[in-house]
């Protein structure tokens, strides 16, 4: 072979090599590492983020996100503890912490971890009464974040928030806690009422009280009635007459009618 042959297998050799080393070289964004296989076989830590070297086909990089992921649970049928059917979704955020996990562990973590949100959903939320569902959202929000972080964490999958967006009840339903609102609201403002009447029954009775041991009192609050319907610019002619007068007219005529008789 001529030397000129032997160079231009040099060259293209070069050319060859120089071609595979820079479709070599992969970068990895901030947010993103790389998990590689080698032969098959996992590699210990994942690279990145940056340059770094995936020499195919001897290996194959996976990319995993390291990014807060949102997922939006579609609307469930829920059988709460007291037997009423609701319709709930919710929505979850969570992010991949273990990328050699969330690869090797399950085939694909964000199906997983969507098919996981829904059966707990069902699952937390049926165990709760309708009440409960609807007045300690906040509460169940952290159980099902608790739940959701402890079955996904073997993933290497952290929840960090779970949020019931809506709650649909059926047209009956709505109108049976309406009636039970307006109920309650009836109840409270006869209770009210009745303290009110308490209250104004015991200012009564000490003011009986007050005007028995001082008899002018009763005269002056006369009086003070006389001036009230004055000041109204009216025809009505109030007069006063005491009690006892009209105890004392009935005793002289009693005693009248008795002397009259055979």
């Amino acid at each position: 072979m001529n030397p000129s042959g032997e160079s231009t297998i040099f060259i293209v050799v070069v050319v060859i090599v120089v071609i595979y080393l820079l479709n070599s070289i992969k970068i990895l964004r901030e947010y993103e590492r790389g998990v590689i296989f080698r032969l098959g076989r996992l590699l210990g830590a994942p690279k990145g983020p940056g340059i770094i070297l995936v020499f195919a086909p001897i290996d194959r990089m996976v990319r995993v996100s390291l990014r807060v992921d949102t997922l939006e649970v579609p609307s469930q049928d829920v059988v709460t503890r007291d037997n009423v059917t609701v319709k709930v979704n919710a929505v979850i955020y969570f992010r991949v912490i273990e990328p050699r996990l969330a690869v090797v562990e399950v085939s694909n973590f964000l199906y997983a971890t969507s098919q996981l949100a829904q059966t707990t959903l069902r699952s937390v939320l049926g165990e709760v009464e309708l009440d409960e569902l609807l007045s300690q959202r906040e509460k169940l929000n952290v159980r099902l974040q608790s739940v959701l972080d402890q079955h996904a964490s073997p993933w290497g999958v952290k929840v960090s928030m779970v949020e019931v967006k809506q709650v649909d009840l059926a047209e009956q339903m709505i109108r049976a806690i309406a009636k039970q609102a307006e109920a309650e609201r009836e109840r409270r403002a006869k209770i009210i009422h009745a303290e009110g009447e308490y209250s104004a029954a015991e200012k009564l009775a000490m003011a009986a009280e007050v005007i028995q041991k001082q008899p002018a009192a009763l005269q002056l609050r006369y009086l003070q009635t006389l001036v009230e319907i004055g000041a109204e610019k009216n025809t009505t002619i109030v007069f006063p007459l005491p009690l006892d007068i009209i105890a004392s007219l009935k005793g002289a005529l009693d005693r009248a009618s008795g002397n009259g008789k055979p």
